[in-house]
């Protein structure tokens, strides 16, 4: 039994690897200018904070963010895809390409404001280990072991975010209210406390 429990797992990580390879669609390699987005960003620091440290953690924190994922982001957002946040729909629909790789420049170049670190053995084990029982493969896998990210695969830096905000995306993609093939399948695997205690895990995380 723990050896067939063993292989589905090994065959789950597989699956998640091989989708996320092939979704990846790296934005153009446009060179964003930190010191002209900041002047483009000043529509943005109202939620997100003037260096993307936020006061609210309903708003996710943008500062030391990859490049590469905020670029992606605005992008989905510029194209209307992102049918659960129209403000942001809204917000990025007459950026240029130009415009989008200053911004996630200047967003990029700032330093996070990092979160009191958790002691949470249930999250250091999904984040580390993931749950072989369930098929939920590590979330540094794709996160890095500090949630530091991927830039080149285009997967955003965990570390440090708010752990609240970190929750409500994991519930949301659970929900099915915000879609992504890989982190809808994952998530749907985790009970409410799992999704809790990772997101508390990673938002601590240096």
């Amino acid at each position: 039994m723990k050896k067939n429990t063993m292989m589905a797992f090994g065959l789950a990580i597989s699956f998640v690897v091989a989708q996320a390879l092939a979704e990846q669609t790296p934005p153009a390699q446009i060179l964003g200018v930190a010191a002209a987005g900041k002047t483009k960003s000043e529509a943005c620091g109202g939620c997100h904070g003037a260096d993307g440290n936020p006061a609210a953690p309903v708003f996710p924190k943008l500062a030391g963010q990859h490049s590469s994922y905020l670029t992606k982001q605005l992008r989905v957002f510029r194209s209307q895809k992102r049918g659960d946040q129209t403000v942001m729909n809204a917000m990025a629909e007459s950026l240029t390409d130009q415009d989008i790789a200053d911004i996630s420049a200047w967003f990029a170049s700032n330093k996070l404001k990092p979160e009191p670190a958790e002691k949470n053995e249930l999250g250091q084990k999904i984040f580390r280990t993931g749950i072989p029982a369930k098929a939920v493969p590590a979330c540094a896998a794709c996160h890095g072991p500090k949630g530091e990210g991927n830039p080149s695969s285009v997967y955003p830096v965990l570390g440090g975010q708010y752990s609240s905000y970190i929750a409500k995306t994991l519930h949301d993609y659970k929900s099915g209210e915000r879609s992504h093939e890989i982190m809808q399948a994952v998530a749907s695997r985790l009970s409410d406390d799992e999704i809790n205690a990772a997101a508390d895990y990673a938002s601590g995380m240096q």
